[in-house]
Parts: structure tokens; C-alpha cells; sequence
């Protein structure tokens, strides 16, 4: 085999809906690396029809997953994305452009998030959604914190972080309002266990603390305002994100 300048790695989940369209604008990587985590569906046999790098298994925290699919990468840089996520043409040839003549050692990529059909760019932050992410890095200087939901990042010494992409992933976050409830709902539970692991799940007050911070930020500084009512409920559910992870974590067994 030659030499692998560029790896794409994805980690699924019973993703068989939206695998393959996902998968078809990762061409432009010299190989895909798709981790199988606890699948069920047709979502193995369907990364086959693009990969022979297929690694089945089964991970209970997100960060060591991504780990995972880091490691089994063999090329030099890596292009991490998720199963919601979209890369076109022009954003693949950016990438492929960057890794060959970048001095640095990892980029941001813009993301365009989507609620059905609408584009809502503005308001996004505060752990519920992301408006750029570390997503092209060379191999060996990124690693993932051991965290369900929202793991740190930990950057090898003296990784130098190079400019963000022009072209935008596109994100479908969200088919709908009671889609972005739903993943609330499923990203506080994973953070109350997170939270309870720690020994340490703050307290009731700064937590209600938070949830002025976190919408002002998102709302206000982060112009969520500008996209009526979804940049609202935006800023209202990063406002209540760690409230009710606290109250998960404090109230409900595990």
C-alpha cells in the first residue's frame, strides 16, 4: 500500500439511514476508517460497500470511542466527522489541499447547522451545539478525554493550530423541534453519569447560575437572536442543559 496522507474516521451507532450519504463525500481520503459501536442495523454492511477498514465494537464513553477510531488510522492526518455531517465537493478539496502544504498542526472547520431543512448558524455554543470543532488534526496530537458527552481535549505540547477551513461542513443536527428536546434530554442524562462518576456535581445555585450565563452568551453575544425562534430555544436549552444534568445526577439512580 502507498503511502496514506489523509484518513477519514467516522464512529456509528445504528446509522444505517444516513451512513451511505454520508460515506459518499468521503472519497477524496486516501481511506475511510469507520468504528461499528454495539450496531444492530445495516450500518456494518453498509460501510463495506465503501471500506474494508470496518472495526466492530462496543464503547459505553464517547471519548474513548473517538480514541478508538483515531488509532486505527494510518494516515498521517486525520479528518474526523460524524454520521450527521456532510462534506462537499469544494470542502473535501480544501481538505485534501491543506494537509499537503499546512505548516500547522491542526484546523477548525466551519459548520453549517441545519433543523430540518433551515439553516440556523447563529447562537450555537455552550455544549449544545457546535458552531466550529478541531476536526482535521495530524495523527498523535490530538486525544479525547474519557467523557459520555462533550469529552476535553488534550493537545500534545507544542501542536500549533493553523487557520480555520473556508468551506463549511454541513450539519443535520436536528429534524425538528422535538428532536432538539430529545437530544437535550439524551445529553443530560449521559452528563449526570459522567457527573455522578466525578464525585463532584456541583451545586443547585451555580447551576441555576448558568442558565442566565449560557443564554446571554448564546442569545445575545453569540446572535442566536438572529435566527427568531430556534436561536431561543438554542440559548434556552444551553441555559438548561447543566441544570437539568445536575438534577439528573442528584435525583435519579443511575
Amino acid at each position: 500500500m502507498g503511502d496514506i496522507r489523509l484518513s477519514a474516521v467516522i464512529s456509528v451507532h445504528n446509522e444505517e439511514a444516513q451512513l451511505a450519504e454520508c460515506l459518499e463525500g468521503l472519497i477524496f481520503a486516501d481511506e475511510i476508517v469507520v468504528l461499528l459501536d454495539k450496531c444492530t442495523d445495516r450500518s456494518g454492511e453498509i460501510a463495506a460497500t465503501f471500506t474494508d477498514r470496518v472495526i466492530e465494537g462496543a464503547w459505553t464513553v464517547e471519548g474513548e470511542r473517538r480514541n478508538a477510531g483515531i488509532e486505527a488510522c494510518r494516515g498521517q492526518w486525520i479528518f474526523e466527522i460524524d454520521a450527521d455531517e456532510r462534506v462537499s465537493e469544494d470542502l473535501g478539496r480544501e481538505i485534501r489541499e491543506t494537509v499537503q502544504s499546512t505548516p500547522c498542526d491542526w484546523h477548525e472547520i466551519l459548520v453549517d447547522n441545519y433543523i430540518g431543512g433551515k439553516l440556523v448558524r447563529w447562537g450555537w455554543g455552550a455544549s449544545y451545539g457546535k458552531a466550529a470543532y478541531p476536526g482535521l488534526f495530524k495523527k498523535g496530537v490530538k486525544t479525547w478525554g474519557n467523557s459520555r458527552v462533550h469529552p476535553p481535549l488534550t493537545w500534545a505540547p507544542g501542536a500549533g493550530k493553523g487557520p480555520r477551513l473556508t468551506n463549511r461542513i454541513r450539519h443535520l443536527v436536528d429534524r425538528d423541534i422535538s428532536d432538539m428536546i430529545r437530544r437535550l434530554d439524551s445529553y443530560s442524562t449521559a452528563r449526570a453519569k459522567d457527573l455522578r462518576e466525578s464525585g463532584d456535581i456541583g451545586s443547585m445555585a451555580s447551576n441555576v447560575r448558568r442558565i442566565f450565563s449560557r443564554f446571554f452568551k448564546c442569545y445575545i453575544l453569540r446572535k442566536g437572536y438572529r435566527e427568531g425562534g430556534y436561536g431561543f430555544l438554542i440559548a434556552l436549552f444551553a441555559g438548561l442543559y447543566p441544570v437539568l444534568s445536575y438534577l439528573k445526577a442528584k435525583l435519579e439512580e443511575d
